[in-house]
């Protein structure tokens, strides 16, 4: 089965998970590619895409919208999944899923949205950044929960594997 993880990062933290979910899926045995979503220039030889953001001011990055608007109907006929990482803190800022989400399920098909917290590290942020994330008090540091992503590439794994089982158990 031919996995595509695409993702949109600002500062790599967002491309770090994506990268984890691959090599996790890989071990699990699948074929998976991973690629920037801004380079993506065809789904159809893939049987799932998987796709991730980071999240800044409540919005998805442009790279991951453009491409589901591109493949809008072509990500329907898939199993796609959505993940974005961006709330930071012990206490997570901000709370609430980004109000695009919702809209991006419904425009995918997908079987879900995972958020996982992110990272702030000031010295990659530019002087607006740094402004922002300091009258935000926003914290620093990496808040992202490895466990928690691999648990999730490992069922993502598990219902594709399940999935491809009751698609020839049909066909036979």
């Amino acid at each position: 089965m031919n996995v595509l993880v695409t993702y949109a990062s600002k500062h790599g933290s967002t491309a770090q998970i994506a990268d984890v979910i691959r090599n996790d899926l890989r071990m699990a045995g699948f074929d998976v590619a991973l690629q920037p979503a801004d380079e993506v220039t065809n789904i159809d030889e893939y049987d799932a895409v998987i796709l991730g953001s980071a999240i800044y001011v409540g919005q998805w990055q442009q790279a991951v919208t453009d491409l589901i608007n591109r493949f809008a109907e072509t990500l329907k006929t898939k199993q796609v999944w959505l993940f974005s990482s961006g709330p930071i803190g012990d206490d997570p800022f901000p709370k609430e899923m980004p109000p695009i989400t919702e809209e991006l399920i419904e425009k995918t098909g997908a079987v879900e949205h995972q958020s996982f917290l992110g990272k702030l590290d000031r010295s990659t942020l530019g002087f607006g950044e740094r402004l922002i994330t300091t009258v935000l008090r926003a914290p620093e540091g990496d808040f992202r929960d490895w466990d928690a992503i691999r648990a999730w590439a490992d069922y993502i794994g598990r219902t594709l594997r399940e999935s491809s089982v009751r698609s020839a158990a049909s066909t036979d």
